[in-house]
């Protein structure tokens, strides 16, 4: 991926995670650790599981893309080829004490909040298996496309004695309704990709080895998502109405979305749309 749209990698303070932008605007963050949620090195298998460091790398890199004004979409994805994310570390979890433990979620919580109400596109590259709280961490993008044969979802949290912590049961059931949700978590049912596809857990399923989908995954956002082929502004502003709106009462989702709507019509962005439109010719957006 690196050579591909300009992009190169920065690795976070932690080196659990790694982040990168490309020319064209998209902010790539690549969750890198092993099985013990310890940084990759040599020939250790990337696992991406997470610690309470990987997800303060995490935290700090979808600030970083928040705060960037060049980024109109966001990639999330995994390093190696099995693997999106294992979840949280069973080692660590093993190691601390039960208040730290809730701190760990609540922080994990806020930062899936953050990357949620960020009013730019994020997208899952799900590239292997999503389990637990990789699962969790998928949850909180906007689109889900996973690379076909390349593994499972679930939340099988139950096995641990558990249920999954970090956004899990709420988002699951928000996702996919209320019985699958529950049936998935109390039997720690996994899911092939199909099936996830077809319960609306995952949006899109392509080919190719993991370097073709990171390719594809790129193009694609390329192409959807950033200037000039896509209006910057109005996809934020979509984006905090299905967010926002389905947790308040539906007259107020209408009045937000009304409120929404007004800012973009002020918008250069909504003037050169329509002037494009009536023109018979392409937009060009600036984000403005």
């Amino acid at each position: 991926m690196s050579d591909l749209y300009g992009l190169t990698f920065e690795a976070m303070p932690n080196n659990l995670v790694n982040y990168g932008t490309t020319d064209n605007g998209i902010a790539v963050i690549e969750l890198a650790s092993d099985s013990g949620g310890e940084p990759l090195q040599g020939d250790a298998t990337a696992v991406n599981t997470y610690t309470h460091g990987m997800f303060r790398d995490f935290d700090e890199a979808i600030i970083r893309a928040r705060f960037d004004d060049k980024v109109t979409a966001i990639v999330i994805t995994g390093a190696g080829e099995k693997f999106f994310s294992a979840g949280a570390s069973i080692k660590m979890l093993n190691s601390v004490s039960p208040g730290f433990k809730y701190n760990f979620c609540l922080h994990a919580n806020e930062t899936l909040s953050r990357l949620e109400q960020t009013p730019k596109i994020v997208i899952a590259a799900i590239n292997g298996h999503a389990v637990g709280g990789g699962l969790e961490i998928a949850m909180a993008a906007d689109i889900r496309i996973a690379r076909k044969n390349s593994g499972k979802v679930g939340l099988p949290e139950i096995n641990l004695g558990v249920l999954a912590g970090t956004g899990g049961t709420a988002r699951l059931t928000r996702l996919i309704g209320k019985a699958k949700a529950l049936e998935m978590m109390v039997t720690g049912e996994l899911m092939s990709f199909e099936d996830a596809k077809n319960h609306t857990l995952i949006n899109q399923i392509w080919e190719g080895n993991a370097t073709e989908f990171r390719e594809m995954m790129l193009d694609w956002v390329s192409a959807q998502f950033t200037l000039p082929n896509k209006a910057a502004k109005a996809v934020g502003n979509i984006k905090r109405s299905c967010q926002t709106g389905p947790e308040i009462p539906f007259e107020y989702h209408l009045a937000l979305e009304r409120e929404l709507q007004a800012a973009l019509f002020f918008s250069e962005d909504a003037k050169e749309g329509i002037a494009a439109y009536v023109e018979k010719r392409i937009p060009s957006f600036t984000g403005q």
